[in-house]
């Protein structure tokens, strides 16, 4: 099976060993794992902000970059969700383009979907080495869980290492981020964030688990500007590839 791996902007300027951590999974899988190296956005800040111009040139790069593979996986509901979901608005005027991302749409896959329907994984690289000892709470992303139906997939694969989770209070809530929602409309955005934060707290967990790294700076960085230094806040590759 060959898998392209879109590893998303965020991950690859900011975090780029959660990037490492899923091609670890990836390839305990079983995958013969493809990272094209001109990849680039996948076009969803433009989306979100009206550029429908930059963001269809971007969603055209990408279709060149991947429709050659087998599977696309993507670490991001966020960024799968504007290409499974957003891409077809953007070709909806061009026969062409559109009938190339419906080939593609089906193939593309939020990580932890992939590896419980796709691969179905039996074996996790992290099993029985996962650092974390206390309670641990997660975060559904609102587009890994609005657009690709990712809540169930997380948690099933945390168990599988060990990690039992703690549910906080609307864990399905949004943490505020919303890409540029955060910086048009930053005290509404700081409001959500706290509030999420206060329900980390409130689940006693050491840890909050979440699978779209544009949640996971926004919480990290709330956690750490109102004083908290002990809340590890992960990728939940990082906890399934035994990196945490």
């Amino acid at each position: 099976m060959r898998v392209g791996f879109f590893h998303t902007c965020l991950i690859d300027m900011m975090r780029p060993e959660i990037g490492f951590s899923v091609l670890k999974l990836l390839e305990a899988a079983g995958c013969e794992v493809v990272v094209p190296e001109a990849q680039t956005c996948c076009g969803q800040p433009g989306y979100s902000s009206g550029d429908r111009k930059a963001a269809r040139a971007l969603a055209e790069k990408f279709v060149e970059e991947f429709e050659s593979f087998d599977y696309v996986v993507i670490p991001s509901g966020s960024c799968g969700g504007n290409v499974k979901v957003h891409y077809a608005d953007l070709f909806k005027d061009d026969p062409a383009w559109l009938k190339r991302m419906e080939r593609l749409a089906p193939r593309v896959y939020e990580l932890t979907d992939f590896l419980c329907n796709i691969v179905k994984i039996d074996k996790l690289p992290g099993e029985g080495k996962c650092s974390i000892k206390g309670k641990v709470t997660y975060h559904d992303s609102c587009c890994g869980l609005r657009e690709l139906g990712v809540e169930t997939q997380p948690r099933a694969l945390l168990e599988k290492v060990g990690v039992e989770v703690t549910e906080m209070k609307d864990h399905r809530q949004c943490c505020g981020f919303g890409g540029s929602f955060a910086v048009k409309y930053g005290d509404i955005s700081s409001a959500i964030v706290d509030e999420k934060c206060e329900n980390i707290h409130a689940s006693g967990a050491e840890a909050v688990v979440l699978g779209d790294l544009g949640c996971m700076l926004n919480i990290e960085g709330r956690l750490r500007r109102t004083g908290d230094e002990k809340t590890k806040v992960l990728h939940v590759a990082q906890v399934l590839a035994g990196d945490a």
